[in-house]
């Protein structure tokens, strides 16, 4: 299957780098490039059909955690890997409550940045420690959200806590899947329901705050 991606970055001497690292694999083609959220949106406007999106998050105009929310609004079919110059944490958390389904460094080698388009097109999700950390404080005490209906679709199961507690640790998924006695797929399996979580925690958020500013 032939993959069309696009790449957001602002600067486009790191765009260039990307395509050339993704010149390496045949099944890939780079369909969109933006300098901005805002050129992505129009860009999408004129064909979506893209399976995912190499995003980088600090950028003008619109910043890669704003325009993810608005891309995964409009077409949520469309993967999002943030693609990030370093580990800042709250950014990459941000952007994963925002919807992101990944995220890599900028300066991975083309055979890791393949891997993780394929692993995220196949619904794997990467978490470090730290991310896990919040995720862990963030949905052990979900905001006061009435609904209990909405406060299920939030609350970790013994086992999410379970592995967020080991990826907390630094442990790798094979080793996780060997304390818990699950298998890898399994626990990306985990991994990716903990993104999807923390996703509809961020939507009833936004929600909850327009509602005590009376917005709606």
């Amino acid at each position: 299957m032939n993959l069309k991606i696009a790449i957001v970055d602002d600067n486009s001497f790191l765009i260039h780098a990307i395509k050339e690292k993704l010149s390496f694999f045949e099944d890939i083609t780079v369909k969109v490039t933006a300098l901005n959220g805002s050129e992505l949106l129009s860009r999408l406007e004129e064909n979506h059909n893209i399976n995912l999106i190499l995003m980088d998050i600090e950028m003008p105009v619109l910043n890669g955690i704003e325009a993810t929310r608005l891309v995964k609004q409009k077409y949520p079919q469309i993967k999002i890997i943030m693609l990030t110059a370093f580990d800042n944490d709250e950014n990459i958390f941000n952007a994963i409550k925002a919807g992101a389904d990944g995220y890599l460094l900028k300066e991975i080698n083309p055979e890791e940045l393949y891997g993780g388009i394929r692993e995220t097109l196949n619904g794997g999700a990467a978490m470090n420690p730290s991310i896990a950390m919040k995720t862990l404080k963030l949905l052990r005490n979900p905001i006061d959200i009435q609904n209990p209906g909405d406060q299920e679709e939030i609350s970790l199961s013994k086992r999410e806590i379970e592995v967020l507690e080991q990826l907390s640790k630094g442990l790798s998924y094979t080793a996780i899947a060997d304390n818990l006695f699950l298998s890898p797929s399994t626990v990306r399996k985990h991994i990716e329901n903990i993104y999807k979580k923390l996703q509809v925690h961020s939507k009833l958020e936004a929600v909850q705050k327009a509602r005590n500013h009376n917005i709606i």
